[in-house]
Order: C-alpha cells, then sequence, then structure tokens
C-alpha cells in the first residue's frame, strides 16, 4: 500500500481530532504534526506521526521552499494558514499590508466573526457542527434542509472594490476533516503574485471558512 504522507499544522483540539481521524481510517497515512507548543505534542507515540515543534507558518515556509511535499497539508490553527505562508513568501521580496474587510462585505456572509490578526471567519452553520460530519454535497446533517450554496462558490464570486478573490479550497479527507494539496496553495501564491489590486484570499469547504484581504507592495528593484 502507498503511502499517504499528510502534515497536520496545529495540535490543538482540531488537530488532534484530524490525527485521531486519518490514522483510525487511512492505514497508509504517514503524518507529521507541527505546533509551536512542545507540549501539545507531548505523548505522542504512534509509530506512523512525527513531530516538530515550530510555528506552522514557519515549517510550511521552510519546508516547501525546501522542495519536500506531503500529499496532503491540513490547518488546524486559529489563524490563516495559506495567508501566513503566503505572506512569508511574498516578503521575501516585498511586503503584505492587511487590510480590513469592508463591513458591506462582512455583512453579505453568512455567520461571520474576526479573527485575531485581521482575518474574518465565516460559516453557514449557526450551530456547532458534529465531529463526524462527511459534508454531504444536498443535504445538513443537523438541520436536514437542503445546504446552502458551497461557500467556496460564495467566496470566489465575491468582488467588492475591484478586489482579485482567490479561493483555496477545502477537501474532506475524513469525517470533519479538511485539507489541500501543496500544488492548490503554489496555484494560490501564483493568482496573488500576479493580482494588480488588492487582494482577498480564502480558504473554505462547503460550509466553513476564513478569509483575509491585503495589499502586495512589490520591491521597487524587481
Amino acid at each position: 500500500m502507498t503511502p499517504v504522507n499528510y502534515w497536520v499544522i496545529g495540535a490543538g483540539r482540531f488537530g488532534k481530532r484530524a490525527l485521531n481521524g486519518l490514522l483510525a481510517r487511512k492505514r497508509s497515512a504517514h503524518i507529521v504534526l507541527v505546533d509551536r507548543c512542545c507540549d501539545a505534542l507531548a505523548g505522542i507515540r504512534e509509530a506512523r506521526v512525527r513531530t516538530v515543534c515550530m510555528d506552522g507558518a514557519d515549517f510550511l515556509d521552510r519546508m516547501l521552499l525546501d522542495g519536500r511535499r506531503p500529499d496532503w497539508i491540513i490547518p488546524a490553527l486559529p489563524v490563516h494558514l495559506a495567508f501566513e505562508w503566503v505572506r512569508r513568501r511574498i516578503e521575501k521580496t516585498g511586503r503584505i499590508e492587511r487590510l480590513p474587510v469592508p463591513p458591506s462585505l462582512a455583512r453579505s456572509l453568512p455567520n461571520v466573526w474576526p479573527g485575531r490578526k485581521g482575518e474574518l471567519f465565516v460559516s453557514h452553520a449557526d450551530f456547532i457542527c458534529p465531529q463526524d460530519c462527511l459534508e454531504p454535497a444536498g443535504t445538513c446533517t443537523v438541520t436536514g434542509r437542503p445546504r446552502p450554496a458551497n461557500l467556496y462558490d460564495v467566496l470566489a464570486g465575491l468582488s467588492a472594490g475591484g478586489l482579485k478573490t482567490v479561493v483555496l479550497r477545502s477537501r474532506q479527507l475524513s469525517a470533519g476533516t479538511g485539507g489541500y494539496r501543496p500544488k492548490a496553495l503554489f496555484a494560490a501564491l501564483e493568482e496573488v503574485e500576479k493580482a494588480r489590486s488588492d487582494v482577498l484570499l480564502a480558504t473554505a469547504c462547503r460550509c466553513h471558512g476564513v478569509l483575509q484581504i491585503f495589499r502586495v507592495h512589490r520591491s521597487s528593484r524587481l
């Protein structure tokens, strides 16, 4: 059986849930679990898991730069991991300026709440989703009603103020756990690098997402 490599970024409640779900359901899984808090990694003795005590975005920046890529990246942090990685890449030659999310844009989205670093979390759910949700395409597992439009499509349709919108789709890997391939992350970076307007970068699955708006200041030497 060919091993499938996962990088789980964050070892808190959601990271541990992702870890346990992958170990239980994916016999071929080989997992790197990353967290800046070494105590969060203590006690993990599973042979298929390697732990790394390091900031998650710094880990991605260093490891992906070296060309070592997993099959899947699973963000499990209370920040927008894709943005933090993109910011590190852009700031090797330029600068990122975080911008506030316009109130009118926030009002157009369901169930929003602000993050600690200017990001905006958004969800179709106004309740706590069950841990074993399989993200069915047609009907919500909690309400039994037809699911609203896929959130990644909703976010991709945003164009307020001439924003360049880049959406990284999170795909379900096990119940309650989503992730994306490195190829998709690099494709998002390429779109940001080509943008000539302010950027809205989002990561989203069918129901939940996070977005950040920013401006890229390029080096005058480029």
